[in-house]
């Protein structure tokens, strides 16, 4: 499994503005947790700094954080924001998921 993880120059944009907003450190944490109606679900949250054990990937200045037991379900997975007539989110490549949702936000394994 390639534990590299990816931020488009898109969604560090996104992060960037989302941050300003906030006052807040560019920093996305990427997190799954148990649930949606595949298994598994991403979850997205501003970090004020990364953990100790985080694996860090940086695009324009932003950064993008994971634990490692998450890292384990999203590793090779590319962040990017994306913006259509249904709405503007982010939006994970994710090479492990086998099952995914419509909605895009959970995954199976």
């Amino acid at each position: 499994m390639a534990e590299t993880l990816t931020l488009t120059p898109s969604a560090a944009k996104r992060i960037a503005w989302i941050a300003g907003k906030q006052t807040k450190p560019a920093i996305l944490r990427l997190s799954v947790e148990g649930g949606g109606c595949s298994g598994f679900q991403y979850k997205f949250d501003l970090a004020d700094a990364p953990a100790g054990d985080d694996v860090v990937s940086e695009t324009d200045g932003v950064k993008l954080v994971v634990d490692p037991i998450s890292l384990d379900l999203v590793g090779g997975s590319v962040v990017d924001f994306v913006e259509s007539l249904g709405g503007a989110a982010f939006k994970v490549e994710n090479p492990q998921a086998a099952a995914g949702c419509g909605c895009g936000s959970s995954f199976g394994i």
